[in-house]
């Protein structure tokens, strides 16, 4: 039996597990990928991982700008393939792109649909203080993340966990899922429509939303911390500047006012709530890189009483 042809399309490193799986298990004729972007403080252009990625494989690499004025639909249908799997592309694909394969476009997402919908699923989860998430596969339709699913695969939250390690631990998840999905695949049980019950949208992350408020629950905002990690990061101000905290803790400290300083050891610096404690563990200035907060504190020592804004 020949294998299914097919076209990836995908942006960040969390889709290049996906990538190679797709690759692995199809006739892959193309890739589709964002263009390439300014980043860093050169602004350089920077490619997006699965270009880089398609490029090693010798695969097509497709980095249209836009999706809507017929052209990507156009070059699709001519391939003439199976399937289309996407993973973080980055984009709402119109209906002539939807339907530009035999048997539609397959999404691969980082969450337990209906729950975490939308761009920041596994951030969401973690600021939501979720203690389970995990991996669907379904078939895109015009929604948000809205149309009938294949299969989910569960797996826990471990405690303290940073959104950033939960990218890391659901990427190779989502390849190795996609790829048994794949292996079987158009021979699969129908998709069923995702229950009413439970849609919770996942909006993306702005920097705005990096600020610590104090005078929440102490596991409140340690899942703050944790889902702001790496970014935007998680913020306090400290004698008119910017300090992003990372690496959250329980801490046994007794309790202060909200944001008092009540604490600096080998674990970090130790800060209270409105009903206990949390320690954080690094520590980053402007301009500065991360680092210990012990560190920190050597070079600019926190006064008894000193609260964090």
């Amino acid at each position: 039996m020949s294998r299914i042809s097919a076209v990836f399309m995908g942006s960040p490193d969390f889709a290049v597990p996906c990538l190679q799986a797709t690759a692995s298990c199809c006739d892959l004729r193309a890739v589709v990928t964002q263009p390439d972007r300014p980043a860093g403080r050169g602004r350089k252009l920077v490619a997006p991982a699965v270009k880089l990625a398609a490029e090693e494989m010798g695969v097509p690499v497709w980095q249209p700008t836009k999706v809507r004025d017929g052209t990507l639909a156009s070059r699709l249908g001519d391939l003439d393939v199976d399937v289309i799997v996407v993973v973080a592309y980055g984009r709402i694909l119109p209906p002539e792109v939807l339907s530009a394969a035999s048997f539609g476009c397959i999404n691969v997402h980082g969450s337990l649909l209906p729950r975490w919908r939308g761009a920041a699923p596994i951030q969401r989860a973690v600021l939501a203080g979720d203690t389970i998430t995990g991996i669907s596969i379904m078939q895109m339709d015009e929604g948000c993340d809205t149309g009938p699913v294949f299969e989910r695969t569960e797996t826990a939250i471990l405690p303290f966990e940073t959104a950033g390690a939960l990218f890391e631990r659901l990427s190779p998840m989502a390849g190795e899922c996609l790829r048994g999905f794949l292996s079987r695949f158009p021979g699969v049980p129908a998709a069923t429509a995702q229950p009413a019950v439970g849609a919770v949208h996942a909006p993306k992350l702005e920097k705005s939303e990096g600020a610590v408020d104090w005078a929440r629950p102490t596991a409140e905002v340690i899942q703050h911390v944790c889902g702001m990690d790496p970014w935007p990061g998680a913020t306090a101000g400290r004698r008119g500047q910017t300090l992003k905290l990372f690496g959250a803790g329980a801490s046994s400290r007794t309790v202060g006012r909200p944001g008092e300083v009540v604490g600096v050891d080998d674990e970090g610096v130790h800060v209270s709530c409105v009903d206990g404690c949390l320690r954080i563990a690094e520590l980053q200035p402007p301009g500065k890189r991360r680092m210990p907060a012990k560190a920190y504190s050597a070079g600019r020592p926190f006064e008894s009483g000193e609260r964090l804004e």
